[in-house]
């Protein structure tokens, strides 16, 4: 089943006002003030659609967040019943030190058709379109994933690029990246448009390694599964707390692997709109009484993949 089209301008008009919200905060080096602006103005928005809105992916559970919590029902209770990942601020350091790549961003599905990944780390692994299916596995090592993506590619392993974030979690996978000669493309945070710039060739990433957030992940699955990428993924435990917090979501099998179609099934609208100007979009200028946003938007159904921008009252 689809997602009328109708409902995109709404969901532009979403992150455009949370983008805006945060903004504001841009350089102030308050990234909780940048996130609670956002925050407010999405929920804003959200609670205007005419939808039965339900945020499966949001700030974290009903005890930690007040808003865009998890299970929270948002739009006003009639109409299509939608599940909603959002993300208000992508990004928060990069908004508090005006760094670019911030973003808003949300993805919007039929009701029970996006996974409800915990708030915790996952391990991640996409590559870009028009390769040959299942190519990569999180179960193979560096080297594998390296060398049957460059035969696929008809090249060597020292022409390739890999995203990864720095952190010191990774340092085994950096190695062996140095090892084979393969660029690395450092980023300091925000891997919802690290994992969608291997979409991109001329963003220069081949592929996007290693463990970031969950419920980021989930929304990069829905704009691959609309750019015909590749990405698996697995949930990432560090304690049995959070095995205890994905078991209440439904979750069962902890060790399950997922692919893109696993984590967002049918149609999907993904929207993502610049805080701070960035890979993805520029970010939000402001215009006097206006502000003018650019948002990336993807809707599976109807190809759409292109940026829109927007000028928008204050």
């Amino acid at each position: 089943m689809t997602i009328d089209r109708k409902f995109i301008d709404s969901f532009i008009l979403t992150t455009s006002r949370a983008a805006y919200g945060a903004s504001l905060f841009k350089g102030k080096n308050d990234k909780i003030a940048a996130d609670q602006a956002a925050v407010d103005e999405m929920r804003n928005m959200l609670n205007k659609i005419n939808m039965k809105g339900k945020i499966v992916i949001g700030e974290g559970e009903m005890d930690e967040a007040p808003m865009l919590y998890i299970n929270e029902s948002v739009g006003t209770n009639e109409g299509l019943s939608l599940d909603i990942a959002v993300d208000p601020l992508e990004g928060t350091n990069f908004a508090a030190k005006n760094l670019p790549n911030a973003l808003s961003v949300l993805a919007v599905a039929e009701k029970g058709n996006l996974l409800k990944a915990p708030d915790i780390y996952m391990e991640k692994i996409a590559i870009g379109p028009k390769l040959p299916k299942n190519l990569i596995d999180l179960d193979f090592d560096i080297k594998k994933n390296i060398e049957l993506l460059s035969d696929a590619k008809n090249t060597t392993p020292n022409k390739l690029s890999a995203c990864i974030l720095k952190r010191p979690r990774h340092d085994k996978i950096i190695n062996s990246l140095n090892e084979m000669g393969v660029s690395i493309n450092f980023i300091s945070d925000g891997d919802v448009s690290g994992v969608i710039s291997v979409a991109d060739s001329t963003k220069g990433n081949d592929i996007y390694i290693g463990i970031g957030g969950g419920p980021e992940g989930v929304l990069a699955a829905a704009a691959l599964d609309c750019l015909g990428c590749q990405m698996q993924t697995r949930l990432y435990f560090q304690d049995e707390d959070e095995k205890k917090r994905a078991k209440s979501l439904g979750i069962e099998n902890l060790d399950r692997k997922y692919n893109i179609n696993d984590m967002v099934k049918d149609d999907v609208i993904f929207c993502a709109t610049g805080v701070t100007s960035g890979d993805l979009v520029n970010g939000i200028k402001d215009l006097n009484d206006m502000f003018e946003s650019e948002t990336l938007v993807l809707h599976k159904s109807s190809n759409t993949n292109k940026k829109i921008r927007k000028k928008i009252k204050k």
